[in-house]
């Protein structure tokens, strides 16, 4: 099941360069550390789960985060603590807004949103098992940090590759798309540059423990609250809804705001892709579950 999770999230529908190179490329390099990922959460006697997001797009004005990344953090949040697993949620300016509404939203009050800017994360966070990125933007060697297109956001952008960088007593999962984001740095420099356009300008640098590679950064978050659920027994395919999942974007994109990253534009769309696209993971996750609970 994990292997079939896992290849709905895979396509590189937005033509990233995700596998250029047929044999060396940011799929091969993580072979295994999806379900790694997925164990590590719901094989943990008693988890505690940060999850940080936002990434700023610096092309509107005034800069704006995307609609890749908090949506997928929310679902991530909202899976694990219906699951009974503590969550907690961060970000800057590329995201706070968006998670305050999200949870909101969704119905968890009670689960705490971080303002990487005013707040001590880790002592807020509490005593953490694991530390999530998803589509968050890390630093190259150079100690910058960039967009695909390779415009230079480290002013933008809180550090938040200190908290995966060092000595640290949580496991660390990383979940991106495109090479810059942390938990890229555990795949060789020289496969990024191979595989995607810029690479070599915008390759982050921090490694996670974990790392998932896939088509779109909101669909490894689904990916992993899939996969955890499904360790856990948990089939519940009615929670993989593509309605719900609208619904929340486009309250994001209008409340936040959010912008899509590609596209350039405030509609409820994630790096350029039609929303129906967009949809097929949750579908074919929620068929994927539903067949189980069938047979």
């Amino acid at each position: 099941m994990l292997d079939h999770i896992l290849r709905t999230v895979q396509v590189d529908v937005g033509r990233r360069g995700l596998a250029n190179d047929p044999v060396e490329n940011l799929i091969t390099a993580t072979l295994g550390d999806f379900e790694a990922a997925c164990r590590s959460v719901a094989e943990h006697p008693n988890p505690r789960v940060g999850i940080i997001t936002g990434f700023m797009i610096p092309s509107v004005s005034p800069p704006t985060g995307e609609t890749d990344g908090p949506p997928g953090s929310l679902f991530l949040a909202e899976m694990l603590d219906k699951i009974g697993i503590p969550v907690v949620l961060a970000s800057d300016a590329a995201g706070y807004a968006a998670l305050t509404i999200g949870v909101k939203h969704r119905g968890m009050p009670h689960v705490p949103v971080i303002d990487l800017r005013t707040q001590d994360f880790l002592a807020e966070a509490g005593a953490l098992t694991h530390l999530i990125a998803l589509e968050r933007s890390g630093p190259t060697v150079a100690g910058t940090n960039h967009t695909m297109r390779g415009r230079d956001i480290t002013a933008m952008t809180f550090p938040a590759h200190q908290f995966f960088e060092g000595p640290r007593d949580y496991v660390t999962i990383g979940i991106g798309d495109g090479g810059n984001e942390i938990g890229m740095g555990k795949i060789p420099r020289s496969v990024i540059e191979k595989n995607i356009p810029n690479g070599g300008q915008v390759a982050c640098r921090t490694a996670a423990d974990h790392l998932i590679v896939c088509g779109i950064s909101n669909w490894g978050g689904i990916a992993l609250a899939a996969g955890t659920m499904w360790l856990r027994g948990v089939r519940r395919p009615e929670l993989f809804n593509p309605d719900t999942e609208q619904k929340l974007l486009q309250t994001l994109v209008t409340e936040a705001p959010l912008v899509d990253g590609v596209a350039g534009a405030f509609t409820a769309t994630v790096d350029g892709i039609p929303f129906d696209r967009y949809a097929e993971p949750i579908r074919e996750i929620r068929d994927l579950f539903a067949r189980s609970t069938a047979g």
